[in-house]
């Protein structure tokens, strides 16, 4: 007894290294292995059900929040939901929005301001993040001081067959400027700057048959089209606007101004290029890339240096107490300045990625419409596009503008990756710097790559990533099927996007589209990930335009009587109709089993849908009313394309009840709010009983769902990125445009509101944030250990 007694008095250190081993071991073992609901025994079920008290801090708080009965104080009602905001959330998630979202306190957070230099301060053909110290080379440029030239060919090398070579982007029978790869005019015509697109530059074939479409022959250029001065039919360079406009010449119709940054018939009106947030005022708009003032730098201008003056920072980072003198006195030698702001949780940093993720691709587009939610005219008048796409962009400059980001990376709760896929999306095969020649072909497979090019930026020049494994980490995924070639590397992360398919019917890529088929892209890039987990991963509402007639008609609050319609839907149905998607696959074969059972339109075979019915409406014809038929329906299908259609937003915009038809497939916010309480779900093969089904729902239940939509409707529209634009044209022209001053009246939350709640809701119920919280509280974890 003694020697042992002994033995153990003399070895406290071997006690305390076993006592560390231990420790170390649960930690191991608790950050290894997946977490089940055992693993969290050791929290109380009623604190995670009904504290408030923070994960990471994120009351911000020096007192704990108390414990609350969540469950009596915010019970659901009798559809499971509990109302938050006006919102029927899924009860777990509106019973803690309800009872802690709004108590959140403000925390001093401590923004650092860069100020390292650049080499050669960029050569003026880029822009200095001031972070990192590296140049953001402006298109055509590249190198470590954006002094080398990049040199972007018009056209491929010519074949016997193709004498200009294949078709990338101009295609060009002329002059190309190989910085932009875009061709023009050139010297010997009147206009040497005037573009020439691609049509224009070639000859064009009539129909090979009746009602067919013309054809481009890209093997015979057309130059008498394009440089001839006949006076009464001069070629497209030598076409005087006035004269056009006058109708006293005639020129190619092919040929035309689709390029941004220019407007009128002849391109011969400059106008505003569209930037993210167009460059926060603190810079110009250079084709699509921010070429920002002294003192500022990011996508959007918005991240000051110690340059810049105090005064003129964004909203986001005032009022600051900054711990310098005036920036009068600022040296280059600072590389940094710390300002302390008061913020409330969750906090986002956003990656300033290279340009090749996001302004070269905005920058370098060959159709002004492509990937961006708005144009401008020849007055500078904002012009919100149909492109569905849009909302990437639309999120990225809320996010950018918002009080909840910070430059403080070790204080921040999430991570946003700004890929702009939505530009790859529309420009894969027409753009000079982008080529699937070792991709298959497939944008899909490019656009894997680009993620995994992002994914490996990150991971090399910032710590963040490996702190968590990327589990704080956001990504944007704006294809036609969502995030399922993602790759394997980053799906620990969040992934927003606009199809939720879980993979647990339709387990293969449905598109339709052969360039966007993923199932050929090797498991060793995507691994065997589905498109979704609802688990982690959240469907945002597609861009819709901004619609200021349907505001003030007020279609969305239009009630169950003026609705006469029972059941609405209007688009492709198909190859059994004229024009109609010839692939049996389009839309999963949803649509055409629609068609057939309820076609109120007669197929190419003459034929109406078996059980046709006045009040129910399945057509492909194009409706000249399309709102107002939304809007005078009771229900309205929601099904899918190509993968994602708007058809949501579409019914819910317009206070019409969705029928969602697509198996395994969550919607907008379906895995946060409460669908049963303002939509329908009806399964695949209950398609033949459809009509059945919603004319059983009584009146009551009817005036139920429909209160619901329009309670909901403001969480669909990207109203913050629009209001962002308002106050810039209010800014630069004094006043107000119509579509402005009825946004302006909408003040229920919208797109981005609802995001920042399901991340705050996710800050403190992440069981990945909990277990650290835990190891942290009880071993003292460090937090550089916790990766």
């Amino acid at each position: 007894m003694f020697t042992k007694t002994q033995t153990w008095k003399g070895s406290w250190s071997l006690i305390a290294t076993i006592g560390s081993l231990i420790a170390i071991v649960s930690f191991i073992y608790l950050y290894s292995f997946p977490l089940s609901p055992s693993s969290l025994a050791f929290f109380s079920a009623r604190q995670v059900q009904d504290s408030c008290n923070p994960i990471n801090g994120s009351t911000g708080g020096t007192h704990p929040q108390p414990i609350l009965n969540l469950d009596t104080r915010f019970p659901a009602d009798s559809h499971k939901a509990v109302v938050y905001r006006g919102a029927p959330w899924k009860s777990e998630i509106g019973r803690w929005l309800s009872g802690c979202d709004s108590i959140a306190e403000l925390v001093s957070i401590v923004e650092t301001i860069g100020g390292k230099a650049c080499k050669s301060d960029c050569s003026g053909q880029g822009i200095c993040n001031q972070e990192l110290g590296e140049c953001r080379c402006f298109h055509g440029f590249l190198g470590e001081g954006c002094t080398e030239k990049l040199e972007m060919k018009c056209n491929r090398t010519g074949t016997p067959e193709f004498p200009y070579g294949s078709w990338i982007v101009s295609i060009c029978p002329t002059y190309c400027d190989t910085t932009r790869a875009m061709c023009f005019c050139g010297e010997g015509t009147k206009y040497p700057n005037r573009p020439v697109a691609e049509t224009c530059g070639f000859q064009v074939n009539k129909p090979s048959e009746p009602g067919g479409a013309k054809w481009t022959d890209w093997a015979k250029a057309d130059l008498d089209n394009i440089l001839t001065t006949n006076s009464s039919k001069p070629g497209w360079c030598n076409v005087d606007p006035k004269e056009a406009y006058a109708n006293t010449v005639k020129f190619k119709e092919e040929c035309d101004c689709k390029y941004d940054g220019i407007s009128g018939r002849f391109c011969e009106i400059p106008v505003l290029s569209v930037c993210i947030n167009q460059c926060s005022g603190r810079g110009g708009c250079r084709g699509g890339f921010c070429q920002c003032k002294d003192g500022w730098y990011g996508p959007d201008c918005s991240i000051p240096s110690v340059f810049s003056s105090v005064q003129e920072w964004p909203q986001w980072l005032r009022p600051s107490t900054v711990d310098i003198p005036d920036n009068s006195h600022l040296t280059k030698a600072l590389l940094g300045i710390k300002a302390t702001v008061k913020k409330k949780r969750p906090l986002i940093y956003v990656y300033d990625l290279p340009p090749e993720f996001n302004s070269h691709l905005i920058e370098g587009r060959h159709f002004k419409f492509e990937c961006v939610n708005r144009i401008y005219d020849n007055l500078n008048a904002t012009v919100w596009t149909e492109q569905l796409y849009g909302s990437q962009m639309a999120l990225l400059e809320s996010m950018l503008a918002s009080p909840y980001r910070t430059l403080n990376g070790d204080e921040a709760d999430y991570f946003f990756v700004p890929v702009l896929d939505s530009c790859i999306i529309t420009r894969a095969d027409d753009a000079p710097h982008l080529s699937m020649e070792e991709h298959m072909g497939l944008r899909s497979s490019l656009t894997l790559d680009f993620y995994k090019k992002a994914y490996d930026h990150i991971v090399e020049q910032y710590p963040f990533w490996n702190r968590s494994s990327g589990r704080d980490h956001i990504w944007s995924f704006s294809w036609d099927e969502g995030a399922c070639y993602a790759p394997k590397e980053i799906w620990n992360s969040m992934m927003l996007a606009h199809w939720g398919n879980t993979n647990s019917k339709h387990n293969h890529s449905t598109s339709a589209y052969w360039l966007d088929n993923w199932d050929a892209i090797p498991s060793s890039s995507r691994g065997n990930h589905p498109c979704y987990d609802p688990e982690k991963d959240l469907v945002l509402p597609a861009w819709k335009r901004p619609d200021p007639d349907s505001l003030r008609l007020k279609f969305w609050t239009r009630s169950l009587k003026d609705r006469k319609k029972l059941f609405y839907f209007n688009g492709n149905l198909g190859p059994a109709y004229e024009k109609g998607r010839p692939e049996t696959t389009y839309s999963m074969g949803i649509r055409q089993k629609l068609a057939e059972e309820f076609g109120s339109t007669p197929d190419m075979k003459g034929k109406l849908g078996r059980q046709h019915a006045d009040d129910v409406i399945v057509t492909p014809v194009r409706s000249d009313h399309y709102y107002k038929d939304l809007s005078s329906s009771v229900f309205c299908g929601v099904l899918p394309g190509d993968g994602w259609s708007g058809r949501m937003e579409d019914s819910v915009l317009h206070g019409c009840i969705p029928v969602v038809i697509q198996d395994g497939i969550f919607l907008p916010y379906e895995n946060v709010l409460n669908y049963q309480s303002f939509a329908v779900r009806i399964s695949e093969d209950e398609i033949p009983n459809l009509i059945k089904i919603l004319r059983g729902f009584n009146e009551t239940e009817l005036e139920f769902m429909l209160e619901n939509v329009k309670r909901i409707w403001q969480r669909f529209l990207y109203r913050d990125s629009i209001l962002l634009e308002a106050e810039r044209q209010k800014t630069t022209f004094g006043h107000v445009e119509d579509w402005a001053v009825e946004f302006l009246r909408l003040t229920e939350d919208d797109v981005f509101s609802t995001f920042i709640q399901v991340l705050h809701y996710k800050l403190h119920h992440d069981p990945w944030r909990q277990k650290v919280s835990y190891l942290k509280k009880e071993y003292g974890v460090p937090k550089d250990c916790l990766k």
